[in-house]
């Protein structure tokens, strides 16, 4: 029985493995998104309790969302599926668009080039730059995702001198205009943890994650984590993925800055961002 059910699994890799290597061959990935809340923390006496796990509960829920990541060998595109929803006001909307964005990323392997469509209070961007390096730390340990052996690979995202510094920056500040409403946690290396699967062997993932030998089906960095739904491998539809064409070119460092100055804009004058609660 046993060797039954080992010669059927590799029979299911070999026919997905051959399947991928098809001239034509498209799959469709679904992903669902989440993000840990209880890490935020408020200082002051702004929010009463009730109100700040009102606050968490409204952030928790707009980071809730599904994504589509179409790929082929060399290209994907991931994005929400076109569906409507409430609007979420305040802080809330600021930090739901930079977390996990109503965006699109598409990922160039074989140019090395990732491409973002971001909307920020209207505003659109396109940000075009470099895929992202990742030193994966690949390991044995497997599990089961949806049928699929799925491998866990690590990287270790180093806080740099300058992110240190500009939080200290923001800290002096804090203290010299007043109490601070939310209070900002200070920048920590990041382990991030995926799970990828060879019978997939495409150097895919949700986001700007890449670089395995296999698609990744699951990410964790601690605090926000993207798990994979569905798989569909050659649907009968294909869909052109396309590149991103709207908004204004920046690179990452250019969005970045632009973020930053916008956020200046929008604080009172202790440094707080207003924050709006819907009843």
């Amino acid at each position: 029985m046993t060797k039954a059910i080992t010669l059927l699994t590799c029979f299911l890799m070999i026919s997905t493995i051959t399947i991928v290597k098809a001239q034509n061959f498209q799959g469709q990935a679904t992903y669902e998104t989440k993000r840990a809340v209880s890490d935020i923390q408020f200082q002051g006496g702004g929010m009463t309790p009730a109100m700040q796990d009102q606050f968490r509960e409204k952030l928790k829920k707009s980071m809730e969302k599904t994504f589509i990541l179409t790929f082929d060998k060399t290209t994907s595109l991931y994005e929400q599926p076109q569906v409507l929803s409430a609007p979420v006001s305040g802080l809330t909307t600021v930090v739901a668009s930079n977390a996990t964005g109503d965006e699109k990323q598409y990922k160039n392997i074989k140019d090395q080039k990732v491409m973002i469509e971001k909307d920020f209070f209207g505003k659109e961007f396109l940000i075009v730059d470099s895929l992202p390096h990742w030193d994966w730390k690949l390991t044995n340990e497997t599990k089961q995702i949806g049928g699929y052996t799925v491998y866990k690979a690590t990287a270790l995202i180093v806080v740099t001198e300058k992110e240190k510094a500009a939080y200290g920056k923001r800290q002096l500040e804090q203290s010299n205009k007043g109490t601070q409403m939310m209070q900002e946690p200070e920048p920590q290396d990041k382990l991030v943890t995926v799970w990828y699967t060879p019978d997939i062997p495409v150097s895919q993932g949700p986001e700007e994650y890449w670089g395995l030998p296999g698609l990744i089906l699951e990410v964790n960095d601690g605090n926000n984590m993207i798990l994979c739904s569905k798989i569909v491998l050659n649907p009968k539809e294909k869909t052109t993925i396309k590149m991103p064409k709207k908004g204004k070119v920046v690179s990452k460092k250019e969005y970045t800055e632009i973020i930053e100055k916008q956020m200046e804009k929008m604080k009172d004058g202790k440094g707080n961002i207003r924050i709006e609660m819907n009843k």
